[in-house]
């Protein structure tokens, strides 16, 4: 309705230099670190002492660059495997509680999908904290009691895993549930009725149907499990991803090989975002 009124050129001006400078809020301290990533400098700001690649490709200190940065790379990969699970268990998951949700009524229907919201509103250190204080109480009285010392309770990635699925998974159930709830009910009758079995049906019917959900759900919580700080701060151990990697490393100084591990990440979220957007609007044109 609002672009149907009336409105003088004064207004449109406004307006445009209005969404201009809120874009520009957003994308200037991206391409700051961007720059900055290219600066022949120890450090990360001005002056501008020339154009390097140094810190994506250098191999000696003080210019050592993120692809030969052992630190580094090893978070990475701690952050791709952490990633990789999280993502699998929450699809896994995330699917089971969209059908569970959209299918089924049961009593108290109401209230567990209020506690499947619910780590949406919890913030990320709370979230960890009160993980890791519940695994280390019950690790403690197994240990005190039995003499048992269950290490994948203490904080390590299989924590770090399950506080990014307790949140993650929520995000992935929307999104699958708001496509398994657009589905037509009468194509799995019609293959009940040729004599596929429930499984069958499901498996061959509805599941295809969700794959534009699917996909878009898996790339946000590989998105997510990645990038996420908070929870994982409070429960990480020996094993860094790369997030915890990079706040050490900013405790101990920064240097431009911070800026460009930013732009990695910054390239690869643009690519994965636009792949998820791209697989919803196929989706979309499908149905």
């Amino acid at each position: 309705m609002i672009p149907s009124l009336p409105t003088n050129k004064s207004f449109s001006r406004v307006y445009q230099a209005y969404v201009a400078l809120f874009f520009l809020f957003l994308m200037l301290p991206l391409v700051v670190v961007a720059v900055f990533a290219f600066n022949d400098s120890l450090f990360p700001s001005l002056p501008w002492n020339g154009f390097t690649i140094d810190w994506f490709t250098g191999t000696q200190a003080p210019k050592l660059g993120v692809f030969n940065d052992r630190e580094l790379t090893d978070g990475i990969g701690v952050s791709l495997f952490v990633a990789v699970a999280v993502t699998l268990c929450s699809l896994v998951f995330a699917t089971t509680n969209a059908f569970l949700f959209e299918r089924f009524d049961f009593r108290f229907k109401g209230f567990c999908y209020v506690l499947l919201l619910l780590p949406l509103v919890i913030p990320g250190v709370i979230l960890g904290v009160s993980i890791l204080l519940m695994s280390s109480t019950i690790a403690n009285g197994i240990e005190d009691n039995i003499g048992w010392d269950i290490e994948w309770m203490r904080p390590g990635l299989v924590l770090v895993v399950l506080g990014q699925f307790a949140f993650i998974t929520t995000i992935c159930t929307l999104v699958i549930a708001a496509r398994l709830r657009k589905f037509d009910l009468s194509l799995e009758e019609a293959a009940l009725n040729l004599g596929a079995t429930k499984t069958e049906a499901v498996f061959t019917i509805t599941l295809p149907f969700l794959r534009p959900a699917l996909i878009g759900a898996g790339i946000i919580a590989f998105l997510m499990s990645f990038e996420n700080f908070n929870t994982t701060l409070m429960l990480v151990g020996s094993d860094a991803p790369l997030t915890i990697a990079m706040f050490d490393r900013l405790r101990e100084g920064s240097t431009p090989v911070i800026n460009a591990v930013s732009l990695l990440l910054m390239v690869a979220s643009g690519l994965l975002a636009l792949a998820s957007i791209w697989v919803s609007s196929r989706g979309n044109h499908a149905d």
